[in-house]
């Protein structure tokens, strides 16, 4: 699916990286915990979160993530942004919970990583 898909589908707004909404993700994960991200994502190419902090692009790009999609709304500060930016990592917010954006991706067809080992 690519990344104008997904900012269509989830009314969503971009921050930074409009030049790259015809990147392609095949799988994405939601949390607000990155810990979590850390420790059981593998293979996604987009992060859904709430939190909004630098260590949310710190681990998108150690996971060599290419988009971070704030939901509920929430908006990171520039400095979040120029992170990303730097990192070369699309930036979104969207109104949406995490439930429902989540939910809303994958009925339109986006998958996580379901490999069975959790």
């Amino acid at each position: 699916m690519r990344l104008s898909d997904i900012k269509r589908i989830l009314n969503a707004t971009v921050l930074w990286g409009e030049e790259h909404l015809d990147r392609e993700v095949m799988s994405a994960c939601g949390s607000d915990f990155m810990s979590d991200v850390l420790a059981y994502v593998k293979n996604q190419a987009l992060l859904l979160t709430g939190l909004v902090n630098p260590q949310v692009v710190r681990t998108a790009d150690m996971l060599e993530m290419t988009c971070i999609i704030f939901v509920r709304g929430k908006v990171p500060g520039p400095g979040i942004v120029e992170l990303a930016r730097e990192r070369d990592i699309v930036v979104m917010t969207c109104p949406k919970r995490m439930y429902e954006a989540c939910g809303l991706l994958y009925s339109n067809g986006l998958r996580g990583n379901c490999d069975g080992d959790d």
